[in-house]
């Protein structure tokens, strides 16, 4: 937690200082660059609440608990459409009603993450003469072997959608705004298949402590299946009634708002059980140990996604931008597939 609140701090001084460079670094047009600057300076106040309950979330689940965390992102996110809807329709707020309803909803469920934790941590037993240790360089070694690689990956992640972002934004507010409200929705899913993924890595590294390397293939199995029974109705509700569920993010959708979001949702939504399949894999050779496969998977996703929408949209504009997702998901999928067959079968499985 201490190293996390440092980064924190850092990560939000540095993007008040520069939001508005960023912005116009990404080509956001002129007319919605005060509403985007809003949005990101509330974001950037969010930051800990994110941290934090991304830690607490960590935590349950490396106690075997992946319920708990699961249950807090679902009322979350749920609680953040209702809330953005709220804020949108209801108080007539606009885009800062969106970026408030996040920053609330994070904010509360953070600290009961926290509050969780805590009382959790609380009843496990220990030594009267034990003394708890406020900082231990040794344990954040072990930890950061794993957490700097994923930092990494959110990292260059993070940046990938900024670029595909500055692809995006020179096609007019319109295409903007209807990207903006379908990526909420596509969220939604890939959000709930990485929690679930999260989930897989520590039931795989469990299970690689206690020996039972057999069970690593059954939690794969299991994790696919619980991801499909989430893909599956939000596929079929988006690719059918995208345009009616993304109007709720939208005040007054334009024509161009409408056909984007739609579009976008019709091309993406099929290939959630392709990323499902890929995000499942990459928590198991996230859990066991093998973060140089989960970068390479990844950062193929992320290199082909945002190459191919520039290529993309050179021919068919903000429609190849839609058509890259599909194809890096699906390439990036094979990589994480092979990867974790071969290490099943070569047993390159490995504890920190």
């Amino acid at each position: 937690m201490i190293a996390s609140f440092v980064l924190t701090v850092l990560l939000m001084i540095v993007g008040y200082i520069f939001a508005e460079d960023i912005l116009r670094l990404i080509n956001t047009p002129d007319n919605i660059i005060a509403d985007s600057l809003v949005y990101l300076e509330i974001y950037i106040l969010g930051l800990p609440f994110v941290f934090f309950y991304n830690i607490s979330t960590g935590i349950f689940s490396a106690m075997g608990d992946s319920k708990t965390p699961f249950i807090f992102l679902a009322v979350s996110s749920v609680s953040n459409i209702f809330m953005d809807i709220l804020f949108v329709s209801a108080f007539k707020m606009g885009v800062p009603g969106v970026a408030w309803a996040t920053f609330i909803c994070q904010g509360v469920s953070c600290i009961l993450a926290i509050l969780f934790v805590f009382r959790r941590l609380g009843k496990i037993p220990k030594n009267d003469d034990e003394k708890v240790k406020l900082f231990c360089t040794r344990t954040l070694l072990i930890v950061m072997d794993v957490a700097v690689p994923s930092i990494f990956q959110q990292s260059f992640i993070s940046i990938g959608n900024i670029i595909i972002q500055a692809i995006v934004n020179p096609f007019g507010s319109g295409v903007v705004a209807g990207y903006s409200a379908a990526v909420k929705l596509n969220s939604l899913v890939l959000t709930s298949i990485s929690t679930i993924s999260n989930g897989i890595s520590n039931f795989t590294a469990q299970n690689l402590g206690a020996g039972k390397i057999e069970r690593i293939k059954a939690g794969h199995i299991a994790g696919i299946k619980l991801v499909y029974s989430i893909c599956l109705p939000l596929a079929i509700l988006y690719f059918f009634f995208g345009s009616y569920l993304t109007q709720i993010f939208m005040d007054e959708p334009s024509r161009d708002a409408l056909y984007t979001a739609t579009i976008y949702l019709k091309i993406v939504s099929p290939f959630y059980f392709v990323i499902a399949l890929k995000l499942i894999s990459d928590g198991v050779l996230r859990g066991g140990g093998l973060m140089k496969q989960f970068m390479v998977a990844t950062f193929a996703d992320l290199f082909l996604r945002v190459v191919l929408s520039y290529i993309f949209s050179r021919f068919w504009d903000s429609l190849g931008i839609w058509i890259s997702w599909p194809v890096g998901w699906s390439i990036a999928a094979v990589l994480s597939i092979v990867f974790y067959i071969d290490a099943l079968k070569k047993k390159k499985f490995k504890l920190l």
